[in-house]
């Protein structure tokens, strides 16, 4: 059984998070043939139409997925958002993926809800402190998978971001507001 994992084909996938990168996810989804809840701030009807998806409260995504994915920004609202209650929920063949903001999850409720075995495993992109210390406690389980926060890590996209930051100077020094001002 040596690296081996769920199967995602006509597994239920659980979105917290239901932005852009929430409906690109969906349509990867789809093609495994998953069902897909989501649980956001408010509904997406449109969302829900086309791709056949459908909205559940937090309680009931956590219950029913198989796999729960994180996508929400971090915020006052979301800090903590998921702790070692809202993980016992989760089937004990479930996966928690945190590709968000560290900040979202609470590290040690998820470390203990891991070592306690009450879910399956945990795919990490982020953690509260970056760069992640090497003797971080959730870096010494095998259930867990880690990754650098490299989504935008081809060469495509880091073309687009600095043709974006080169066209936000030039509006600014153009005395018009950025294109992508940060807030």
């Amino acid at each position: 059984m040596l690296l081996t994992g769920q199967d995602v084909f006509g597994a239920t996938l659980g979105i917290f998070g239901m932005g852009r990168i929430g409906e690109a996810v969906v349509r990867r989804a789809l093609g495994f043939n998953m069902k897909v809840v989501y649980h956001n701030r408010s509904r997406k009807p449109e969302a829900e139409n086309h791709y056949g998806i459908t909205y559940a409260t937090k309680q009931n995504l956590l219950e029913q997925s198989d796999f729960v994915l994180i996508l929400t920004p971090y915020s006052s609202e979301t800090a903590n958002m998921i702790r070692y209650e809202h993980l016992t929920l989760m089937k004990p063949t479930a996966c928690l993926i945190n590709v968000a903001r560290g900040g979202i999850v609470n590290e040690a409720d998820l470390y203990q809800a891991l070592v306690d075995n009450r879910i399956w495993a945990a795919g990490l992109d982020v953690f509260d402190v970056e760069p992640v210390p090497t003797d971080h406690p959730l870096l010494s389980l095998e259930n867990v998978v880690t990754l650098p926060h490299i989504g935008s890590a081809s060469i495509p996209t880091r073309k687009k971001m600095a043709a974006l930051a080169a066209a936000n100077i030039v509006e600014v020094l153009s005395d018009r507001p950025p294109l992508s001002p940060v807030t």
